[in-house]
């Protein structure tokens, strides 16, 4: 416009180029006030799509810094958006074989139960040396479903926070040898000797629901003699691991796990021998239980484990205070 001006009507050169200049500049402005407009609009369309703005204030600063932090925060929420579908999908496995396991478990004796009421209304019924026979059998078999169904719902409630804990102050020796007392006769059907370490001449004094630490020892202890070698040992030591707090190890020299095995020994329905244990009997809610009352004693567990060696379980408890 300028050089038109400068050609038709011999503006002074000083003018055209003020006027060159000004067009300029109103120029930019307007094609930078639209450009930005229209790269706002996107980017907040962006925005709402991925759900940001709630999260994160857009301010218009430079048309760099903000692509550069929408470019991070985009990045970020991928990286965030691909952990969780990983989580998902973990989870969604895990679904599948907890769904598996749990009607393995209740189908079982379910069939047990169904297949002796069968026979009795075929006839069997008639005979009372065989109809009491049976009637005894299906009995088993609805103990042990009610069995499993009284461990969900524990484990249930105890997931949830809705299982209350009564907590007091006892004696974990004693409570450890009444544990013995409990389990004896079923430790001396594979010849395994239950014992503590040393003797405890004096009490331990924890803090803790007594009913509830004595379901852990007896898992625990249930599980050792399960796995146990014949004429083997399962050994109970309780030691001082700080000023506070007293660790609990149940210790035994049976098949011990494969440490492929380990991760994975609190979750619900899981079992290491796929066959064997089942013939043992249990519910398959043992240790997830054990996990979540120590939990709930805001308490830890461990594991450790050498393969054809043995197995230690132990947990934490809260020593109590002794007055002087």
């Amino acid at each position: 416009m300028g050089l038109f001006l400068y050609a038709f009507y011999l503006v002074n050169i000083g003018q055209i180029a003020l006027f060159a200049f000004a067009t300029f500049s109103v120029s930019f402005l307007i094609t930078q006030f639209r450009v930005e407009k229209f790269i706002y609009k996107r980017i907040n369309k962006i925005y709402k799509d991925l759900t940001l703005l709630e999260a994160v204030s857009f301010s218009k600063k430079s048309i760099t810094t903000d692509m550069a932090t929408l470019t991070k925060q985009i990045d970020q929420y991928a990286k965030n958006k691909k952990l969780e579908i990983e989580t998902l999908k973990v989870r969604e496995e895990y679904r599948k074989e907890f769904m598996g396991n749990i009607s393995h478990e209740l189908k079982t004796p379910l069939f047990t139960v169904q297949g002796y009421l069968e026979t009795l209304l075929d006839g069997a019924m008639n005979d009372k040396n065989v109809a009491e026979k049976y009637l005894e059998r299906a009995n088993k078999g609805v103990e042990r479903l009610i069995y499993i169904v009284k461990d969900l719902d524990m484990i249930t409630k105890l997931e949830v926070g809705d299982l209350s804990l009564n907590v007091d102050t006892f004696d974990i020796v004693e409570l450890v040898q009444s544990v013995f007392e409990l389990l004896e006769m079923k430790a001396a059907k594979k010849k395994i000797t239950l014992t503590f370490d040393m003797e405890y001449k004096d009490p331990i004094m924890v803090k803790g629901d007594e009913e509830r630490i004595q379901q852990v020892l007896t898992n625990l202890v249930v599980n050792s003699i399960k796995y146990g070698r014949e004429k083997g040992t399962t050994e109970i030591s309780i030691e001082k691991l700080i000023k506070n707090k007293v660790i609990v190890r149940v210790t035994d020299n049976g098949e011990g796990i494969e440490k492929k095995h380990i991760s994975r020994l609190f979750e619900r329905f899981y079992r290491v021998d796929k066959s064997g244990s089942r013939k043992e009997g249990g519910s398959g809610l043992g240790l997830a239980i054990v996990k979540h009352i120590i939990e709930a004693h805001d308490e830890k567990i461990y594991v450790e484990s050498e393969f054809n060696i043995g197995s230690e379980f132990s947990f934490t408890l809260e020593k109590a205070r002794t007055t002087p």
